[in-house]
């Protein structure tokens, strides 16, 4: 059986609580049920097809890694769109995240092939709605975001292995920074 994984980066307290409010309103103002089925996080390798085995081999190989790395701080700061199809809050100091990411992905290149290299540059982003955005609200949606403003600072001390259920993603591992 092919299941669905992710990797993504969870604020913590209360930046969880915002961005999850945030996501909320959401949902209420357009119905968006991408908005509400993932937890707020910013996306480190994106969702890919792997037998069930490849959960273990995954989790090791990650576990490793986390524990080479220390921890370091995402700048979060008001909010911006993929077209018109993303609305996502803004990571405003990308230079951490993207090293990181770079580093993980180099990482996973030597010791955990299957997972697949990305065409596209990384562009650290939280993700509010995606998707399913009905494009009559966008709009609307766009000029109520533009009157808003928001910022926060997290210190990043893990990251999530994420595997889908078929209706959710659950979380399957957490990884803990080696300095953290």
């Amino acid at each position: 059986m092919q299941a669905l994984y992710l990797v993504a980066l969870l604020p913590p307290e209360p930046v969880f609580s915002e961005t999850w409010a945030l996501k909320q309103q959401v949902h209420t103002l357009t119905g968006s049920r991408n908005a509400i089925r993932l937890p707020p996080h910013i996306t480190l390798l994106p969702p890919m097809r792997h037998p069930d085995a490849f959960e273990e081999a995954c989790t090791a190989t990650l576990t490793d890694f986390a524990a080479s790395q220390e921890p370091f701080e995402v700048g979060l700061r008001n909010f911006a769109w993929f077209g018109n199809r993303t609305l996502f809050v803004h990571v405003s100091e990308p230079r951490a995240v993207q090293a990181f990411h770079a580093r993980l992905t180099a990482w996973c290149a030597q010791h955990l092939p299957e997972v697949p290299r990305e065409n596209r540059p990384f562009t650290p982003h939280l993700t509010l709605a995606t998707r399913d955005l009905p494009s009559a609200q966008v709009p609307e949606l766009r000029q109520l975001f533009a009157g808003q403003t928001y910022a926060a600072t997290f210190l990043v001390n893990n990251f999530t292995l994420f595997r889908h259920n078929g209706q959710q993603w659950q979380p399957r591992a957490t990884f803990r920074l080696g300095g953290a």
